[in-house]
């Protein structure tokens, strides 16, 4: 199956640091342990650690004090690569990475919500990771309007940040419902839930910046493995 590209190691760090500081495990004000410690344990160079702290320090994740160390900065409405995947680890948080398993241009599905200009989309299935664990499969429907090509190589591991740097798509808004829905007969044998068997199930619709719908989804998730999380506010 193909595999989407990888984001780069320092990227796979601060994002799996942004969801752990969302999720309370890196409460506001602790200390981190020095880089040099943090690093090994993270198998890490150390030239590779400090350019993810120096993301979450631009986000204002971070306060880096000379001579004391770095300190955690809780904010809300953060902006992140992964800053829509709902999905976390039942204890929180959780690194997001995903397989892709198919990319097809063909027409719209019948029971989609009305979405993009044209009668075609393209339509990416994927396996879903948090950790290395598999919690879903997703099916996502992109107007076909918006890209003339797209193979399973192109893809990196967020698609919101392809559409972004590839197609100049920014998703700016999207409206999730969660109910149950039977697992798909597509889905592989690495998802642990048969197909047929009910799941927890996410429906997206996605818009663009100016207000427009370009994008359907549906994310069918083991519940056991995985939670769907909203925060808003402060907390």
């Amino acid at each position: 199956m193909p595999t989407s590209s990888t984001l780069p190691k320092y990227i796979q760090v601060s994002e799996r640091l942004i969801r752990e500081i969302a999720a309370g495990h890196l409460a506001d004000g602790a200390r981190l342990p020095n880089e040099r410690d943090m690093a090994r344990d993270l198998n890490l160079s150390v030239g590779t650690l400090r350019k993810a702290l120096a993301v979450l320090a631009d986000k204002g994740l971070l306060s880096r004090v000379q001579g004391s160390g770095n300190y955690v900065r809780q904010r809300a409405g953060v902006t992140s690569v992964y800053g829509f995947f709902r999905l976390e680890l039942p204890r929180g948080g959780g690194l997001p990475t995903a397989q892709v398993l198919d990319v097809t241009l063909r027409d719209k599905p019948g029971d989609a919500p009305a979405f993009g200009t044209a009668t075609t989309g393209w339509r990416i299935r994927r396996l879903r990771r948090l950790d290395g664990t598999v919690v879903a499969v997703e099916e996502i429907w992109l107007d076909g309007d918006r890209a003339t090509t797209l193979t399973a190589q192109d893809l990196s591991e967020s698609l919101y940040q392809y559409y972004r740097d590839r197609l100049g798509l920014t998703i700016a808004a999207v409206e999730d419902r969660l109910g149950v829905a039977p697992v798909p007969d597509w889905a592989p044998a690495a998802f642990d839930l048969a197909p047929g068997k009910l799941a927890a199930h996410i429906s997206r619709v996605s818009r663009d910046s100016a207000g427009a719908r370009v994008e359907f989804s549906r994310t069918w998730f083991d519940y056991h493995k995985a939670r769907y999380v909203s925060r808003m506010g402060r907390g």
